[in-house]
């Protein structure tokens, strides 16, 4: 999607609205190894290859940095995730999906939340990095 739809998106001027940005909430900054490992049976995420080895171990690190951003500015790895998706210049908005009110304390800010460009390319540098290392 990043290397054909959004190009071509952005380059006809058609928006993009996206779907889970925090990928049902793995990038949320509250998923850990024991919390997918305590997921029901039935969880679709378990056979998820992004919630499994060694795809994981990659995405928990990519948790670590969006901490690392956000707590610069007092924001939340979600906040951080939602900004990230939200700045490409193709996607006009972003479906943010909760399961209570708790939740929704945690991504509020995201509305007004903007990562400066030397940010987003530390993000954008750390997963070519990752891919480069590990696939």
């Amino acid at each position: 999607m990043e290397e054909s739809i959004l190009p071509f998106a952005a380059q006809n001027k058609i928006g993009v609205i996206v779907y889970s940005p925090m990928y049902s909430g793995l990038l949320s900054g509250g998923m850990t190894r024991q919390r997918i490992a305590s997921l029901a049976a039935e969880d679709w995420r378990l056979k998820n290859p992004n919630f499994n080895e060694p795809l994981l171990s990659r995405n928990l690190r990519l948790v670590e940095l969006l901490k690392e951003v956000g707590a610069r500015h007092g924001r939340s790895a979600a906040e951080v995730a939602i900004a990230w998706t939200l700045h490409h210049p193709a996607v006009t908005g972003a479906i943010v999906g909760m399961r209570n009110p708790k939740q929704v304390a945690g991504v509020i800010g995201a509305g007004t939340f903007r990562l400066s460009s030397r940010e987003f390319e530390e993000i954008e540098a750390a997963l070519q990095q990752e891919v480069a290392l590990h696939g």
